[in-house]
């Protein structure tokens, strides 16, 4: 199964295992899924790491690095994607997740997110707790 991760589930897995939710651990080390990162996740880790927020303090460049290293794929943003979003009920402000959103809609691809507001979408959507 193919399964796109939201920023937090990708930060955790590259830098802090332990704050991982165990359903999402497993889904994470079984070698049949496929994993994929957004390129709006390494953006919103730019971003939130030039504001200086505590939760984003990793290097965006060494992130991704890492990330294709470990094997998961790269799912870059279209225009499609862009004018997605603008069919999205407005349940969450956050113009990173909702690209998220808008991209597990169009590619068919299960977004893994431990935020319920995210959760609530109409989208292929796995809440892990």
């Amino acid at each position: 199964m193919k399964f796109l991760l939201d920023t937090h589930i990708l930060l955790w897995a590259a830098g802090q295992p332990e704050r991982l939710p165990s359903d999402a651990r497993a889904l994470l080390e079984d070698p049949e899924n496929e994993l994929l990162f957004s390129a709006a996740s390494i953006w919103e880790v730019a971003i939130k790491r030039r504001l200086e927020r505590p939760d984003f303090r990793v290097d965006p460049r060494l992130l991704r690095r890492g990330l294709i290293d470990n094997g998961y794929s790269e799912l870059a943003i279209t225009s499609a994607h862009a004018v997605a979003i603008d069919s999205l009920p407005p349940l969450h402000k956050d113009p990173f997740d909702r690209i998220l959103v808008a991209q597990s809609t169009l590619e068919g691809i299960t977004l893994l997110t431990a935020d319920p507001l995210v959760a609530r979408y109409p989208c292929p959507v796995r809440m892990v707790v």
